[in-house]
């Protein structure tokens, strides 16, 4: 064999390697996403009641979160309004599920950010949010939340509140999205 066609027959074989290398980086890098279960506060796709005490998504709210959103829940009652709990706390992994599948969706972590928050830095994690649904009970909380203590956090989702002012208080001014 020439020397030229071991260069040649070595430069194909680093390209080679170097391209399963590149390939198979996202393995190690990857975070780990694995399934979410009811446990991590996962409510599927059937939203739960907002006295579903044994739902983790419910059970593991913020206690002053979780008795607002009641007394709010009970008044709309007698507007003829059902608040659904679409979300409330949320494990770590949960949240990172989430995340990544938020990324996946709209192609950036920048862009994923503005309906999906970090780990670290969402209020579900920690158990101080909560998304209501259906849409007459978000915007039902969207007007009258404040009375309990209750505001629409970012203006792109009328379904999250978090206990932000005072009952009767004045929620502050809402946030553009996440990212915000």
């Amino acid at each position: 064999m020439t020397t030229r066609k071991r260069k040649l027959l070595g430069t194909i074989l680093f390209l080679i390697v170097v391209s399963i290398v590149v390939l198979n980086l996202g393995f190690f890098f990857e975070k780990p996403r694995g399934d979410v279960s009811h446990d991590d506060g996962s409510v599927g796709d059937t939203p739960v009641g907002v006295w579903d005490d044994q739902e983790p998504t419910v059970a593991r709210l913020d206690p002053a979160l979780l008795t607002a959103v009641r007394e709010a829940s009970k008044d709309a009652e007698a507007d003829g309004i059902t608040f659904r709990v679409t979300s409330g706390w949320r494990s770590r992994a949960y949240q990172r599920k989430l995340l990544d599948e938020a990324v996946e969706k709209y192609g950036s972590p920048t862009e994923a950010r503005r309906w999906v928050s970090t780990p670290e830095k969402s209020r579900h994690v920690v158990g101080k949010a909560i998304d209501i649904g259906p849409t007459d009970a978000s915007y039902w909380l969207a007007r009258y939340g404040a009375r309990y203590g209750l505001c629409q956090v970012y203006v792109n989702e009328i379904w999250h509140y978090e206990l932000l002012t005072v009952p009767g208080g004045t929620c502050p001014r809402m946030l553009t999205d996440g990212a915000s």
